[in-house]
C-alpha cells in the first residue's frame, strides 16, 4: 500500500508531465497543481494559465488532472 505523500507525488508528477508536454515552458504564464489524499480520497486541482499558447488551457488542466487520477490508480494497482 503507497503512502499518502508518495500518492500525492505521483499524482503532481503526472499532472506536471502532461502539461510540460503539451504548452512550451515559455507559454505558461502560471501554473499550480495541489492534490490532497486524506482518507483514500484524491483530490486534484489544476490550473494553466498559458494564454499565447495554441493549446487550450482548460483542456490541458484537464488532461492533466485525469493522468494524475491515472497515475495513482496505477499505482494502487501494482
Amino acid at each position: 500500500m503507497p503512502t499518502d505523500d508518495e500518492v500525492v507525488e505521483t499524482a503532481a508528477d503526472a499532472a506536471e508531465n502532461v502539461i510540460f508536454a503539451r504548452l512550451s515552458v515559455s507559454d505558461i504564464d502560471d501554473y499550480d497543481v495541489t492534490v490532497t489524499f486524506e482518507e483514500q480520497m484524491l483530490d486534484v486541482d489544476v490550473y494553466v494559465k498559458a494564454p499565447d499558447a495554441s493549446a487550450d488551457e482548460e483542456r490541458v488542466a484537464d488532461d492533466a488532472a485525469l493522468a494524475a487520477r491515472g497515475a495513482v490508480d496505477e499505482l494502487f494497482d501494482s
